[in-house]
Formats: C-alpha cells, sequence, structure tokens
C-alpha cells in the first residue's frame, strides 16, 4: 500500500490535508466549503462524543434538541451577538422551487415573510424557548447540552479546523445567581480539560479571553489552548459566562427567593470537530495517522501470517478466543483474515490509519508461542509470549496513551518563551510556540501586535502568577504575562 504522504518538515499544511484524506478521515463534498467525514474518522468523533457526553453527564446535563432554523429577528435583540455572527450567516429567503423554462429556479412568490437564519450558535433560539420554561427559582438551574451542527461561512475553508458547516456540542445553562453561573463556566472549562488531556493526549493552556478575543455577548470567555507539531496554537474548547445580556435581550425573568423579580444568569460552552484536526496534528507522523488508544475505533488489529486454509484454521482457534477475551477487559479488537490482501499491504495500511496497536501471529508463532507486537506511536516491534497476552495489550494501550501526553507536553514546553522586548517577541514566534510576554491590557496595543506580527493573545493563563514589568510594545506598566500565539 503506497501512502504518498508529505512530510510535516517540507510542508506541515499539506501534510494535514493529504494525511486527513489519505487516512480515510474526512474528503472534501460536492458543497463548497463543506466536507464529508468518513466512517473512519466518524467513528473516532463518536468515541469522543461518547466520552464527553458521559463527562457532562456526570455533572448533572442532560441532552435536548432546538430548531436549525433562527429567525432574522432574534439576532437583533443581542447587539454584540448579531455583530460576532452576521458576516458569518447563511440565510434562507425562500420555502419553494418551481420548474421553469431553465429548470428548476426558486419560486418569486414563495418568500418568507421574515428570513430565517442557518444557526451559527443556539443561544438566541434557545433563550427565546427558556423564557416559556423559566417563572421562579425553582425552575433552575437548567443544564441542556445540545449535539448538533451548525453553519458559519467561510471563504478559506480546511478539513476538520475549518469548514462552513460543522459538528458540535454546545451547551447553555441558566442559574439563579452569577456566582452559581461562574462555577458551572469554570467547571465545564475543566471537563473539557480534563477530557483533552486524559482522551485526546493533548495539554492544554486553561485561561480567559481578552475583550477582543471573547465570544459575542458573553462577560468572559474561558478556553484551552493547544500547541500543535508546527507551533501554532488551536484553540480547544470555549466556556462562556454569559451574565444576563441573554435572559435580558429575551426578556427571561424568574421570582427569587426573597420574592422579587430578577433575570437569569446564563452560560454556553463548547466542543467541536476541530478536535479531530488537534488530534491528527498532535500526534501524527510522516508514516500517517497517530490515534490516543481511549479515542481508537479498534485499538489492536490482529494480522495472521499464513500458507493455506489449514493454517489460517490453526491461527483462528488462538485468536477467536484471544479476541473475546480482549473485549471483556474493555478493548476494541479486529481480526484482519482478509484474503484479498498480503499482510504487508495490512501493516502499512493500519500504520496509515493510525491504529495503537497490530499484532501479528503467523504459525511459526504458535509453535514457539509467541506472537509479535508493533506500537504506533514508537514504530517499535517486540516479540513476546501468548501467554496473558491480553493483558500485555492492555498494558501497552495505557503507555502509549501517557506516552503521547508526555511528548506532546515536552514539544510545548521546548516551544514556549519567555520575553521580555518586542524584539524578542517578533524572533521568539519565527521558532513557532506559545511566546510569554507582558501586555498593557488595552485592546489597542493587543490589535496593533496582531496586525504587525499575526500573532494573538491566546489567553490569560487562570492563576497567572502577578509579576511588575513593561508591555513589549507600549512600554507602560504591566501587572502580568499573557500567552500570544499564531494560531489556526
Amino acid at each position: 500500500m503506497s501512502k504518498e504522504l508529505g512530510t510535516r518538515a517540507d510542508d506541515f499544511s499539506k501534510w494535514y490535508n493529504e494525511l486527513v484524506v489519505k487516512a480515510d478521515l474526512a474528503e472534501h463534498s460536492a458543497v463548497k466549503g463543506c466536507m464529508v467525514i468518513k466512517p473512519h474518522g466518524y467513528a473516532i468523533w463518536e468515541k469522543m462524543q461518547q466520552a464527553l457526553d458521559t463527562m457532562f453527564k456526570d455533572t448533572g446535563h442532560v441532552n435536548a434538541y432546538f430548531p436549525l432554523f433562527i429567525p432574522k429577528s432574534f439576532f437583533s435583540k443581542e447587539a454584540n451577538h448579531v455583530e460576532g455572527f452576521a458576516k458569518e450567516c447563511a440565510v434562507v429567503t425562500h420555502y419553494r422551487l418551481k420548474n421553469s423554462e431553465n429548470g428548476i429556479v426558486v419560486d418569486p412568490d414563495a418568500k418568507l415573510e421574515e428570513e430565517l437564519i442557518v444557526r451559527p450558535t443556539s443561544e438566541t433560539i434557545i433563550w427565546n424557548t427558556y423564557r416559556g420554561w423559566i417563572q421562579s427559582y425553582r425552575d433552575l438551574p437548567i443544564l441542556v447540552n445540545q449535539w448538533a451542527n451548525v453553519v458559519r461561512w467561510e471563504m478559506r475553508t480546511r478539513l476538520f479546523l475549518r469548514t462552513t458547516e460543522f459538528l458540535w456540542q454546545e451547551g447553555h445553562t441558566a442559574h439563579a445567581t452569577a456566582e452559581e453561573a461562574i462555577v458551572e463556566t469554570k467547571q465545564m472549562l475543566e471537563v473539557y480539560a480534563d477530557f483533552a488531556e486524559n482522551w485526546l493526549a493533548v495539554p492544554v493552556l486553561k485561561g480567559v479571553k481578552t475583550a477582543n478575543e471573547r465570544f459575542a455577548g458573553a462577560l468572559d470567555t474561558y478556553c484551552i489552548e493547544a500547541m500543535l507539531q508546527d507551533g501554532k496554537a488551536l484553540q480547544a474548547g470555549t466556556s462562556h459566562f454569559l451574565g444576563q445580556n441573554f435572559a435580558k435581550a429575551f426578556d427571561v425573568k424568574f421570582t427569587n427567593k426573597e420574592g422579587k423579580l430578577d433575570y437569569v444568569w446564563a452560560t454556553s460552552w463548547g466542543v467541536s470537530t476541530r478536535l479531530m484536526g488537534a488530534l491528527v496534528m498532535s500526534h501524527s507522523d510522516d508514516n500517517g495517522l497517530v490515534i490516543p488508544p481511549k479515542l481508537a475505533p479498534v485499538q489492536v488489529v490482529i494480522v495472521p501470517i499464513y500458507k493455506g486454509v489449514d493454517g489460517l484454521d490453526k491461527i483462528s482457534e488462538i485468536v477467536d478466543p484471544l479476541v473475546k477475551k480482549l473485549k471483556q477487559r474493555g478493548i476494541s479488537a479486529k481480526y484482519d483474515k482478509r484474503d484479498t490482501h498480503r499482510p504487508g499491504w495490512k501493516f502499512a495500511e493500519y500504520e496509515l490509519k493510525g491504529i495503537p496497536m497490530r499484532m501479528a501471529i503467523g504459525e511459526r508463532d504458535l509453535e514457539n508461542g509467541t506472537v509479535e507486537l508493533a506500537r504506533r506511536d514508537t514504530l517499535s516491534k517486540e516479540t513476546v509470549p501468548l501467554e496473558n497476552i491480553e493483558q500485555k495489550i492492555e498494558e501497552l494501550l495505557v503507555d502509549i496513551q501517557q506516552n503521547l501526553y508526555n511528548r506532546a507536553l515536552k514539544r510545548r514546553e521546548e516551544s514556549t518563551h519567555i520575553v521580555n522586548t518586542y524584539e524578542e517577541f517578533k524572533q521568539a514566534l519565527e521558532k513557532g510556540g506559545f511566546v510569554s510576554a507582558h501586555w498593557d491590557g488595552t485592546p489597542e496595543t493587543e490589535q496593533k501586535i496582531k496586525e504587525e506580527t499575526k500573532a494573538t493573545i491566546r489567553c490569560i493563563p487562570l492563576n497567572n502568577p502577578q509579576e511588575e514589568g513593561k508591555c513589549i510594545y507600549s512600554g507602560k506598566a504591566s501587572a502580568e504575562r499573557v500567552m500570544f500565539a499564531i494560531a489556526y
């Protein structure tokens, strides 16, 4: 099997684009800017969904579903929100087609009285709905999550990282007090960080966005930021404290414990199929995809090496019960006994698709009571006893998961630079990675730095040490460092 992949060193962007397609994760669709997520890619996304959905439910959340279409007037009710999304909205203006001499056309008589927006996010439709759900403090909190698709019109797209339509989850919660809403916002940030580090095997920085970078309509946006192999940052999840902005926009009031009317306090939070891009760019290599075992649809593939049907039957007598034993341990295994491809072809296919472990077993192995195990993360192979092999596989999968995290953490630490001058700052950006620097706290300085270098403030880290210094750009006093990077 020919991989024909470029290398990360030659052209990281090209390598990524080729890998996503060749590893059967996704492909471009007939609709410009949209993608087809293929079964292998969708299976990984399903594993992400399952893990996150369990974490959401463990923290008291429930799933619901809200309409894809949002009346245009809803967006005009929250000024910052509409300003933030206006340029990305897809608009439905008619509800019928008709035949004509020139083929099918939009029926001009079927114009909607009010245009509908294909949801770019659901705050407006959900808060309009919550008005009917909330009367008293007894109705609170509402802890709802939605798994859905959204549309944000994009001119430049890249599979998983930026597409016109993408999949995500969006949590929308309602609370009686600001304190409760802030606790919820921070709690969900911790859930995302837990998922990123313990499932995705990607270390993340937790922090708060600046006013320039926060979500449209939020008072505060908390985020997790990942550092990828090419030295660029990726926003991997956000959690927003919305204050009472949406409650006021949609007149969502409740009677509090003191018997007085007040507006509800809100949060929203979400992660998307961008996480697929984070997975690929964090762990994969020039040989193909590398999937962390916890998110791998198939964790170990077993390839028989044999001559004739009798040889396969002998191997199957050992492998069939082994697959069941692995399943009992919660390990997903695939026994690939297709006779349409040679073992070498299968090895290359599973390496390209990122399967964490490969086990090869031949007739000679049966005689010796051994098998060959190959790790995808290190591309190393070892011959091990067949006895207690399921325990060995389980231990190696845990080790692979940890190794991927450790490797990513080491890379991030090595590419985090502390600078004190603007010249040092620009030099550090050329190397790639996070750049820790003083900033005077003004949106104007932040914007100037972005215009001149393309770097943005990724976050103000949580529990940030206070340190007197001078802004690298303006020279004005600064009380703490912030994290800059060039980002996707």
